[in-house]
């Protein structure tokens, strides 16, 4: 058989994939694929074997699917890992590289799938972070080099506080330092990174290059002027005084700053001024002290500041006690500044650190841009905090700031990506608005409202689904959408309206059919129809049309239930029978769930007994004495269970004896019960397939009527009546003539006792089929074993076998008996042409030509008549694992069959 949208055909397929198509079973097939699998073969070849055999076993292509499905996301990763190496190649080209460049490149390249862990991103990955930590390091080389400028600014100024000799000794050190700091400014100015790195930091590298060389240049031209002092006395002095002040003492000239001569004693002091200062400097430190002992550390630097202010003015006024008392308050005030501000620069210390750890995180595990825009806030938010409660540091505010600013730039990313995606929404959703103006104008006459219902919730669906925009342009949009939309549910909603109304008369109609006393089923059905069409053309609401549905059920439910009830109490009645056939039908429901095929016959045979005994039960009732009649007649046309009436004459002479019985009259001798009368219908399943009630042998349609019974009484169709037993007109007769009264059958089996009794016989019927099959399969297995053994003594019995007979078993049992023989092919091929089982596709053309063979010998008879002697002949041959799996599946439908 040939495909004629492939290559190759299918035994060429199986013969390049090893036997894939011919194996007998899915487990071996799928094993076959992967050993031919491991063979790595060309992905054309895998779609072409994949086509072919998807369509036969889907569980045997799962591992072709999956290498084929492999091998295209390779190819997809293939193409996205040029697509961000070429990104990579650029970037590392640039002259100045940006650091969150790069970073989004790691990050970016992560998310869309491209393969980081391979050749060459691997290799390009590795450049870049090579690449950052230049420039980082860069940045952290000009930082220590400016540091180390402010240190040697430092050791001028310290050796301008020495002697001049001092500094003349380490003037040498300090010009070698000096050279060795531009020497190393200039390398990190040369440097291949120094480009990518931010513009502040050649600023700052520039100014301590100049503050350097001008505090330089006035250090060494101030020792020069000093060193030449020291040697001419008419020389100028050099500006610095420690080294002024030297040389002075050297020449022997006082210092500049002598001490000027003592103050004469201050003035005695008024006691209402000094009271007055007292007071004011009182106010203030109680105030300081207030603040203190309260902890606050705003609070208590104002009210210091206030204190300082006054005691400039009244310092000199006041007593040594209160300004004992003043310096202790400061002190304290300048301790709790000093703790608050020791724990601000703590907090400080601590939102640096996560600010710059912002952009610092593990791989795979970098901010988004609206969690970084939130953390932002959230810190710089801590940070106003923190200096509400001291003082600023304006070094670490410098740090955090920095690192802000940095992190800032993801949100800016995110920010434009944002923008440009809701630009992108705003046009979609602009373009949807008029695809659906379109739509209503295209499709206005349309009557098909389901579909319509349909198209409009799919516009509904895109609207929703298009996109995040802001509100301000939300508040554009809407009311464009809306007011396309109601144009667009105008028509579908009037016919809604209008099905509402149907459907409210259809409840009405519903509730006056289920208020009736006699519920009719044909106008329930018609007017569910009637429903169900409205419901199938006009579509509402599922809500809605739930609610209505309810509303329109609700009266039938109760009618239905009303009379279920009805029937319930009928049952309940006459409920001792029924009991009997519930728990004859729970026992078989039990034998059924053991798999005893012995239990579940007789249980089977007990429910048959129980249902018997409806029929044995009215027995007794018959052989009552005559008495009773009357009361039996009434009850059973109470009941509805009577199939005739009375005639009157008979029962007025019933009555009569009655009345007789209850005076001293005797009661007659009871008359001998008469014949059944067959049955001829009873309830049944009227279900297609169910077992139908082996018909009475007496009793049927087209027997006479008019036959005579047992004692010799004349016909039913005399000449007082007509030939159907029925009185004419005028004249005297009994409707059923001679004929004996029906058997009074018992009562009737109620719903719940006819379904379990049913229910519990198809169980059994279907479990003792299951038991069979079973029981036949492990027969045929039996079989086969003994094939391979050549073992005639385990060929299992004939009964076990099914549709055999005891000849076929023994000429079966003769052929294991033989060495083995002949050539099974066209036995088999006879076997599955009987059996009507699939031949293996190597041998259909050999099943062809057998077919043809026999078309001409008409005589002959055909497979199916001679199955018994094929499989006698496959079972003289040799065994063989192939033959044998096909002789099982041929003998399995054949042995079932008969």
């Amino acid at each position: 058989m040939t495909q004629a949208t492939t290559k190759h055909d299918l035994p060429t397929l199986d013969q390049l994939t090893g036997g894939v198509f011919t194996a007998a079973t899915s487990g071996e097939r799928a094993q076959r694929v992967r050993d031919w699998l491991a063979g790595n073969p060309s992905p054309e070849l895998m779609q072409e074997v994949f086509k072919e055999l998807s369509g036969r076993d889907k569980g045997a292509a799962r591992a072709l699917r999956e290498r084929l499905d492999e091998i295209k996301r390779a190819k997809g990763q293939e193409v996205i890992a040029a697509e961000w190496a070429e990104k990579a190649r650029s970037l590392l080209d640039q002259p100045r590289l940006n650091i969150a460049d790069a970073m989004a490149w790691q990050r970016d390249a992560a998310k869309a799938g491209a393969p980081l862990s391979r050749e060459p991103l691997a290799g390009l990955k590795a450049n870049l972070a090579e690449r950052v930590k230049g420039v980082e390091d860069l940045q952290h080389r000009a930082q220590v080099h400016r540091e180390a400028a402010v240190l040697l600014a430092q050791r001028f100024e310290v050796l301008s506080t020495k002697g001049w000799q001092d500094a003349q000794a380490a003037e040498e050190g300090l010009r070698a330092d000096v050279a060795h700091w531009t020497t190393q400014a200039d390398e990190i100015t040369q440097d291949p990174n120094w480009a990518s790195l931010d513009a502040r930091f050649a600023l700052q590298l520039d100014a301590s290059r100049s503050q350097l060389q001008v505090v330089s240049e006035a250090f060494h031209s101030a020792l020069a002027q000093a060193v030449a002092a020291a040697a001419d006395a008419q020389a100028p002095l050099p500006p610095v005084p420690v080294w002024a002040d030297e040389l002075r003492a050297a020449r022997g000239l006082p210092p500049e700053n002598a001490p000027a001569p003592a103050a004469p004693p201050a003035p005695k002091v008024d006691p209402a001024q000094r009271a007055a200062a007292e007071s004011a400097v009182e106010a203030s430190l109680t105030k300081l002290e207030e603040a203190t002992a309260q902890g606050q550390g705003k609070s208590s630097q104002a009210a210091a500041n206030a204190l300082r202010a006054v005691l400039k003015e009244h310092g000199k006024l006041v007593g040594n006690a209160l300004e004992a008392r003043v310096h202790a308050a400061l002190v304290a005030a300048g301790e709790l500044e000093g703790w608050q501000r020791w724990g601000a620069d703590k907090v400080r210390e601590e939102l640096v650190a996560k600010a710059e750890g912002l952009l610092n995180r593990p791989e795979g595990q970098a901010l988004g841009g609206r969690k970084m825009q939130e953390q932002l806030r959230a810190l710089r938010e801590q940070w106003k905090q923190a200096d509400q409660g001291g003082v600023p540091n304006h070094g670490l505010w410098r740090r955090f700031d920095e690192a802000c600013n940095k992190a800032h730039k993801v949100v800016e990313a995110w920010l434009e990506k944002v923008r440009a995606e809701a630009a992108e929404h705003r046009a979609q959703r602009l373009a949807l608005i008029e695809e659906l103006r379109a739509w209503t104008t295209e499709h206005a006459s349309d009557a098909d409202l389901k579909a319509r219902n349909r198209a409009l919730h799919q516009f509904s669906d895109r609207w929703r689904d298009g996109g995040h925009v802001s509100e301000k342009v939300f508040a554009e949009l809407q009311p464009l959408w809306s007011a396309a939309m109601n144009e667009a549910r105008g028509p579908l909603e009037a016919s809604q309206k209008a099905s509402i109304e149907r459907r409210q008369q259809m409840i009405a109609e519903a509730t006056e059919l289920g208020a009736a006393p006699q519920l009719r089923i044909d106008a329930v059905k018609a007017l569910q129809q009637r429903w169900q069409a409205e419901a199938q053309a006009v579509p509402l609401e599922r809500r809605q049309e739930q609610k209505l549905w309810d509303a329109f059920r609700k009266p039938i439910d109760d009618a239905f239930q009303r009379k279920s009830a009805e029937r319930e109490r009928q049952t309940e009645a006459m409920g001792e029978h029924d009991r009997a056939v519930l728990e004859a039908s729970k026992a078989l429901e039990a034998a059924n769930a053991t798999g005893d095929a012995q239990k579940i016959r007789a249980a089977m045979t007990a429910l048959e007994d129980a249902l018997r005994g409806r029929r044995e039960a009215a027995a007794p009732a018959g052989t009552a004495p005559a008495a009773a009649a009357p009361a039996g007649d009434t009850q059973a046309a109470d009941a509805g269970s009577a199939d005739a009436t009375v005639a009157p004459t008979d029962v007025s002479t019933q009555d009569g004896g009655a009345e007789g019985g209850e005076t001293s009259a005797p009661a007659p001798a009871p008359a001998p019960k008469a014949a059944p009368r067959p049955v001829v219908a009873v309830r049944g399943d009227d279900r297609p397939g169910a077992a139908r009630p082996a018909a009475a042998p007496a009793g049927r349609f087209g027997d006479r009527r008019d036959a005579r019974d047992g004692r010799g009484g004349p016909r039913a169709g005399d000449r007082n009546g007509d030939r159907f037993g029925r009185d004419r007109p005028g004249r005297p007769g009994d409707m059923r003539g001679d004929r004996p009264p029906r058997e009074d059958r018992g009562p009737r089996l109620g719903d719940t006792a006819f379904r379990a009794q049913r229910d519990a016989m198809e169980h059994a019927q279907a479990a003792l089929r299951k038991l069979a099959s079973q029981a036949h399969g492990e027969a045929v297995t039996q079989l086969l074993d003994a094939w391979s053994k050549r073992d005639a003594a385990a060929v299992p019995p004939a009964q076990e076998l099914g549709r055999v007979s005891p000849s076929v078993r023994n000429q079966w049992v003769q052929s294991l008996s033989s060495a083995p023989s002949g050539e099974p092919a066209e036995a088999l091929l006879r076997l599955e042409m009987a059996a009507e089982v699939p031949t293996p596709p190597e041998q259909l053309d050999a099943r062809r030509a057998l077919q043809l063979k026999l078309l001409t010998k008409r005589n002959e008879p055909g497979p199916a008549e001679t199955w018994a002697q094929d499989a006698a002949r496959v079972l003289a041959s040799a065994h063989e694992p192939t033959t044998a799996r096909r002789l099982q599946s041929a003998l399995k439908p054949l042995l079932r069959k008969g």
